[in-house]
C-alpha cells in the first residue's frame, strides 16, 4: 500500500540575519572574551551562508539569557512557525485541518508540555480525537526520521491523513558564556525554520506524484560525543565535533549502501540524493563519499546559502527545491544527526494522472 506526499511547505520566522551582520555582532560578543575568535571567525566567510532567520531580533543575543526566557521565546516562535507551515502544507494538499487524523511534531530546540501541536490546537482547528506523536532529540536527522515515522503511520491504516510538522529554533541556543569552539561554529551555521508535509495512502490527482517508501536508520556505537546538546542552568549548549566531515567521508557511503540494500535499490538506480546540508564542508564530503559530480548537490547549497542550517527542517527545504525544479525519478532523502545516526527515506517522483 503506497504512501504519497500530498502537500509540502516551508516557513521562516520574521527576523532576517545577514551573515555579515551576525559576524559583526559575534565579534562584539566574543571578541574580547575568546582569544581564538579572530581565527575562528573565518568560518562565517567559508560557511556558504548569506543569511539566516531567527525568532528573535539580533539585539536579543547581546543580552544574557537563561532557561526560562530561552524557552518562552522557543514556544512563542515555534507556535507561530507551526501554524504557518502547517496551514501552507494543508493548502497545498487541499486538505482541511479537521480532516487530519494524526499529527507528528518534530523539534529538539526547546521544551513544551503540552507539546506544540496541543499548544496550537485551537488555532489550527484540529479534531478532538486527533492522534498526537511528538518526537524530540533527533536533531538534524529529525526531518528524514519524522517523514519516515509519518510514512509508517499513514501506511498502517488506509486513508489516514497524517500531518508532519518539523520546527527548530537553533538560534536560541547561541551561547557566549561557555567560550567553546563549537559555540562559534554554531553561531556561523545555524538558523531557525520550519516545514510541514501531508501524507496519505490516497492517490493524488492532478499533481506530481511523490511516493514515499519505508525509512531506514543506522546508528554508530560510541559516537554520542559527535553531536547533540549539553544541558545546564543557562539552557542547551551545542555539541558539534570537528570530525563530522571526516566521519562523513569514511562512513557515509557504507551506511547509504545499507539503506539502498534494505530498500532493494542500488546506487546507480538513484537519480537524486536529497541531503541535509549540515554545512559547506559536510556537503562537499557527501559528494566525495558518494562519488557524486562536484556541485551536484546544488539545492543543498542553495538552501544553506538562503537560510543556513536549520537542523531538522532543512532537508525538507531541500526536497521542496528539488521538487519545484521539476526533478523526477528515484531519490533518497538522507540526514545525519545525534546518536550519531544516519536516517534515510527512499522516494519516487513521477508525473501524476489527471
Amino acid at each position: 500500500m503506497p504512501v504519497f506526499l500530498h502537500g509540502l511547505s516551508t516557513a521562516l520566522p520574521p527576523h532576517v540575519l545577514t551573515q555579515d551582520e551576525v559576524r559583526e555582532r559575534a565579534g562584539i560578543i566574543f571578541g574580547s572574551k575568546y582569544p581564538q575568535f579572530d581565527r575562528l571567525s573565518k568560518s562565517f566567510a567559508t560557511a556558504g551562508i548569506d543569511r539566516r532567520y531567527s525568532v528573535v531580533p539580533i539585539d536579543w543575543f547581546s543580552e544574557e539569557h537563561g532557561w526560562v526566557d530561552r524557552n518562552v521565546a522557543f514556544i512563542e516562535g515555534a507556535k507561530a512557525m507551526f501554524i504557518d507551515a502547517a496551514r501552507a502544507a494543508l493548502r497545498d494538499a487541499c486538505w482541511q485541518s479537521e480532516e487530519v487524523d494524526c499529527v507528528v511534531t518534530v523539534s529538539s530546540t526547546g521544551i513544551a508540555t503540552p507539546t506544540l501541536e496541543a499548544q496550537v490546537f485551537d488555532d489550527m482547528g484540529f479534531r478532538d480525537d486527533i492522534m498526537r506523536v511528538p518526537l524530540f532529540g533527533l536533531g538534524c536527522a529529525g526531518g528524514v526520521t519524522g517523514l519516515s515515522v509519518a510514512q509508517s503511520l499513514a501506511k498502517a491504516r488506509h486513508g489516514t491523513k497524517v500531518l508532519l510538522v518539523v520546527i527548530e529554533t537553533c538560534s536560541l541556543s547561541f551561547r557566549a558564556d561557555r567560550l567553546q569552539k563549537a559555540d562559534i561554529i554554531a553561531t556561523a551555521l545555524f538558523g531557525d525554520g520550519s516545514a510541514a508535509a501531508c501524507l496519505s495512502t490516497e492517490t493524488p490527482v492532478g499533481k506530481t506524484r511523490v511516493e514515499l517508501d519505508q525509512g531506514y536508520q543506522k546508528i554508530w556505537p560510541d559516537t554520542l560525543a559527535i553531536m547533540g546538546w549539553d544541558v545546564d542552568e543557562a539552557g542547551f549548549g551545542v555539541v558539534f565535533d570537528r570530525s563530522i566531515p571526516a566521519f562523513v567521508q569514511s562512513e557515509f557511503a557504507q551506511a547509504t549502501q545499507g539503506a539502498l540494500t534494505a530498500s532493494g535499490l542500488t546506487h546507480s538506480a538513484i537519480d537524486r540524493y536529497v541531503c541535509h546540508p549540515g554545512g559547506a564542508k559536510v556537503v562537499d564530503a557527501i559528494e566525495q563519499a558518494m562519488e557524486l559530480p562536484n556541485g551536484s548537490l546544488d539545492a543543498e547549497r542553495a538552501t544553506l546559502r538562503e537560510a543556513g542550517n536549520m537542523s531538522a527542517p532543512t532537508v525538507l527545504f531541500v526536497l521542496k527545491k528539488v521538487l519545484d525544479s521539476g526533478a523526477r525519478g528515484r531519490m533518497m532523502a538522507c540526514a545525519l544527526g545525534p546518536g550519531f545516526t544516519a536516517s534515510y527515506l527512499p522516494l519516487h517522483v513521477s508525473e501524476g494522472a489527471l
